[in-house]
Formats: C-alpha cells, structure tokens, sequence
C-alpha cells in the first residue's frame, strides 16, 4: 500500500467532502488534492531526489496534513521534527537525516533560520504560517500557486515512509525507519480489533503531528474518510470548546490532557455526548480518573493503544469492553491482531504467565532499523523481536501490565524524556558531582523530571539554577522541574544507580504508573 492510496480513492468517490478544517478553511477532497500535487511539484523544482527527506517543524494545521501527502506523492520521506526540542537537539536530528528542505511555521522561523546556518544539507526553507513571509525563506502559497501539479509516484510498499525521532538511551535523538506497509499494516490491522474509530467522523488533532500516534491516528481517519480538525497547542478550555463546537466524534488524548479537562472549573458546562470515541496512550488511566472522564464524554468508547514509535506504533490495545472491566483497566490490554507480543527473560526465552520480563514484540508493522545506526538497531531487532526496553508480565488470558521500564523513561505531559539525556546535560553544570534523575509524581503531568544531584564541595545548585542550565542543552518539558541535594546515590555491588532505591521515597510500593 502507498500513504496517498486513501487521497485517490476519496478523489474518486467523493471529491466534494470536506477533508480539512483549520483556523475557518474548509478544504475539500479534490482542494487538498489539487494543492498536493502542486506541493508535491515544488518539493521537486527544490531538487528534492527520490527518497531524499523533506522536514516539518510546525503546529498542528491543515498545512501538515497537506506535508503529509505531498511528500510521498513527490517520492520523497517525511522527517517531522519536536518543534519543543532545542537547536542543538534539531541540528543534530536535522544532520543526521540529511534533511535538505524544511517547512518552518511562524512561532519556529528564528530557530529556523539558525538551522539553516549549522546543517549544511539544509538549503530551503519554506514559511508555511500564516503572516508574512520573512527573507530568505519560501512562501508555501506561493509555491502552490505557481507550480503545476505533478502525477503522483505512487511511493509505498517497502520504500522508506519516514524518519521519525524518538529519544534514546544514549542521550541523543534516534531516527527510526518506517516503510509505508509499516504504518498501513499497524492502522489496518488496529481497526479491525474492534469499534473504536468512527466511519465518516469528525476527527480532532490536538496531540502534536510530529508524535507517531498522532500520524497513525490521522491515517486511521484517512482510512476511514474522516474530516481532519487541527488544534495547534492543547489548552483545556479550548479543546472543551472545539469537542462541542464542531461536532468532533473521535479524538486521541494522552491521560495528562484528560486530567486537565475534567478538572477545569466549567467542564461541566460543555455537552461532549457527540464524542463517540477516546483514544488514550503513553500510561494507563486510574480508576477515579476514568470514572470522572465517562462523565464528560458520555457516550463515548475509551482504547488505550500501548506501543513506540518502533512499532508504527500499536502492539496492544485495551478495547472499550475491556474498560468496564476494573481489573483490567490497569493493563495495557491484549495483541493487537497484526501483533505478537512476548514477555521474555534475559536470554530472550519466554516467560510462564505473571512473570515479570523485558516486552517484546513482532510483526509486519515493525520497524527495519535506526537510520545510520546499525549495531542499535542489531541489539533492538535481535532474533526477529523489537525489544521493547519495557518490563511487565501476562496474565492468563494474554492481558499485558506494563509495571517498569529498563530505559528509565520518564512520561510527563505525555512527553518521552529519557534519564540519561537530561543526566548528561546536568552533568556539564560546574556544580554537579554526579546526579541521577527520576520521575515523580506530578498531579498535572502525571511525572515530572526530578534530579537527584551530589554537588561538588562549595556548591549548592538550586533547582531553577539547575533548570536554567539544562535548557540550554536540551528541551524545556526535559528540564529538571525538581531537585534534591544528597551525600552520595544508592549504588549497586557493580558501580550502577539503584534508582529504584532514589524512586521509593515517591512511589509506595513502586506503585508508579506506567505505560
């Protein structure tokens, strides 16, 4: 299958529904086509080459959607980039990549331009806000404008999807590839696990593009003949707003944003029963959370979909049935149908039922390895298997509970932030001796960043100094929010941090939500 197979066939059947919905633009199927292939036309006239890869660095809106298509239709792959990581963070993702043109909405044209002056591959960038185009840069509409469209290549199958950034143990961003019969078999194979995506529905994007699941729901929709409504940041009234305004009947929030809805003081105001259906991810929902949630969204069908990036990026699903089951709410449900899934011991051995192990996991939907990085993707894909980093156990009826992580990942905001990543940027503070740093429990986030730091003699580096220091080498949702000063850290027989000594004192019985 090909990413603008869907484009074609709703061009064919139905070329007059509305397919976007941004800022007051409504765009039809055949609109956005016509703009795709205008798109698709300019990436080429840029000396774009087959496969070669084109970045995003944006908001949400109508425009990512358009990014989305006219990539693969001008037979080049797709690099959306964190608009919340640091220069630093983006050179090197940028580099890396070889990314040779960059689409750059308004708020993000100063990193932009610095960009463009420390990645040599980077030779255009193009303005797709909505103000005036700044110098040096090419404006979007312009370029729709004054480019004839071109036919479509087609790109699918095995050919490279995309390059999708996710962090990584090492502390430096890792680009994992994904072909296009990688995300068309995880949607596929998703939608036909049960009802928990509308035909024909009103779909909300609020989760950021550059996520994977958000680009696997926004395909979903495509499969599915949705009208796609962008949102640009999450804020709680807003979202409220849009959910009841516009009719939305399907939607993906991560537990943090749900958190932030119920508890907003007019949530009770706003009629949410034309939500059919929620899809949550990144953690588990509590039980007086989820209660509280079915309350504002009446009729709504909950999923919690588990998995990464790796995966493209479902490997289970907890179905909407299964959430009127409380024993299992806490679960991250069952193998999806284009899924195997394993608990496995050290040796890579499968475990009996209800033994903790790492989480393994196969199929057609994984991912063919980390771009330019061969010995990590070896030790990821060893034996056939995508090798999770995550630990949990089965119980007997193949249910999966997520309960540790041997990456030390910490979810906050339904953001990956890796300890080791924020752990090396506190080590360049002339007052860290050495440091540690965990998630703790944060009512708006879920987790947030904390570090555990022994200060060199004569410092005593306060959180905000800390923080302050951090942003400088790494994102600011990555930056410690918390700090505590100690004599020394728990260490084990071999030298290693015994976190989970550090992690305790905030999570009792290390009952602490993973997921």
């Amino acid at each position: 299958m090909y990413l603008t197979q869907s484009l074609h066939n709703a061009l064919q059947q139905d070329p007059d529904r509305p397919l976007t919905q941004h800022q007051g633009r409504v765009r039809t199927v055949a609109e956005s086509a016509d703009r795709i292939a205008r798109l698709a036309g300019a990436l080429q006239k840029l000396r774009v080459a087959s496969g070669g890869r084109v970045g995003m660095l944006a908001l949400n809106g109508d425009r990512y959607h358009e990014y989305l298509l006219a990539v693969p239709w001008a037979d080049a792959a797709l690099a959306p980039l964190n608009y919340r990581w640091s220069v630093p963070e983006l050179t090197h993702a940028i580099t890396e990549a070889e990314i040779s043109v960059l689409l750059v909405d308004e708020p993000l044209c100063g990193a932009a331009q610095q960009l463009r002056e420390q990645c040599a591959d980077l030779h255009t960038l193009i303005y797709c806000g909505s103000g005036t185009c700044p110098l040096g840069m090419l404006d979007y509409e312009q370029l729709i404008t004054q480019t004839a469209p071109v036919p479509d290549a087609r790109r699918g199958g095995q050919d490279l999807f995309g390059i999708f950034y996710t962090g990584g143990t090492t502390g430096t961003p890792k680009g994992v590839m994904l072909s296009h019969d990688n995300i068309h078999i995880s949607a596929l194979g998703t939608l036909v696990s049960g009802d928990w995506i509308s035909s024909g529905g009103r779909m909300l994007h609020v989760a950021p593009l550059f996520h994977m699941a958000e680009i696997f729901i926004w395909l979903t929709g495509q499969l599915q003949n949705a009208t796609h409504l962008f949102l640009p940041t999450f804020t709680p009234n807003q979202v409220l707003h849009t959910l009841q305004s516009e009719h939305i009947t399907d939607v993906l929030l991560v537990p943090t944003m749900l958190q932030m809805m119920v508890d907003h003081p007019e949530a009770s105001r706003y009629d949410l029963s034309g939500v059919l259906h929620v899809l949550y991810g990144t953690s588990p929902i509590s039980q007086p959370l989820l209660e509280r949630v079915r309350r504002l969204f009446p009729n709504a069908k909950f999923s919690q979909a588990y998995g990464m990036t790796e995966l493209a990026p479902v490997a289970t699903i907890l179905r909407p049935a299964d959430h009127d089951q409380p024993e299992l709410r806490a679960s991250a449900g069952r193998a999806a149908p284009h899924a195997e899934v394993r608990v496995v011991d050290e040796d890579d051995t499968e475990v009996t039922r209800g033994t903790v192990g790492e989480i393994v996991a196969c199929g057609d939907h994984m991912m063919s390895g980390y771009w330019k990085r061969p010995q990590e993707s070896e030790q990821a894909l060893r034996g056939g298997w995508m090798h999770t980093g995550d630990v949990g156990y089965m119980n007997q009826d193949g249910y999966l509970f997520v309960v540790d992580r041997l990456k030390d990942m910490i979810v906050t905001g339904g953001e990956n932030v890796y300890s080791a990543e924020v752990e090396g940027a506190l080590a360049k503070h002339p007052g860290v001796a050495s440091c540690a740093v965990i998630g703790v429990p944060d009512e708006v986030w879920g987790e947030k960043v904390h570090a555990v730091v022994v200060p060199r003699t004569g410092h005593e580096p306060s959180t905000e100094e800390l923080r302050q220091h951090c942003l400088t080498h790494i994102a600011a949702y990555k930056a410690p929010r918390s700090s505590e000063l100690v004599a020394e850290l728990p260490l084990a027989s071999t030298g290693k941090i015994l976190k989970r000594k550090l992690r305790k004192a905030y999570w009792p019985q290390e009952n602490r939500p993973i997921g």
